[in-house]
């Protein structure tokens, strides 16, 4: 019985842990602004992105070259945005409130998916340059 509460409370507090450095990872990349190349290939309209843009996003990302930078940080946001949409299908009947908390966890998970590939489309072009500069 005692082991059981005690696997409970650790994963517990390993569960809070993962949602605190995954926000902090979102929050740093929250203070970029998008360029207009990202969201015309994006096709993000305005200035939000939506939710549901968070795959299409992801698979762009995977096409660029990799930033040994920033593949952890995608590898997280990608598992807690798949948390977040799980804990607001659980949410949407109960408690309405959570829900929508959820629902901007997920938009912020897409944008923070849209500055990464704002940050991997420069360091392509970076490299281009290099390249060019090279020959």
């Amino acid at each position: 019985m005692i082991a059981a509460l005690i696997c409970v409370i650790s994963v517990a507090a390993l569960l809070q842990f993962f949602v605190s450095y995954s926000r902090s990872v979102i929050a740093a990349y929250q203070k970029s602004e998008l360029s207009e190349q990202v969201r015309e290939v994006a096709r993000i309209e305005g200035q939000q992105v939506r939710s549901e843009q968070f795959g299409q996003l992801v698979q762009l990302v995977r096409l660029c070259p990799q930033k040994s930078d920033d593949q952890g940080d995608l590898a997280v946001v990608r598992i807690y945005y798949g948390m977040m949409g799980w804990l607001g299908a659980l949410a949407r009947s109960v408690a309405p409130g959570v829900c929508k908390w959820a629902e901007r966890e997920r938009v912020n998970c897409t944008y923070f998916a849209a500055v990464a590939l704002d940050r991997r489309i420069a360091y392509s072009r970076a490299l281009l340059a290099q390249q060019m500069s090279e020959h």
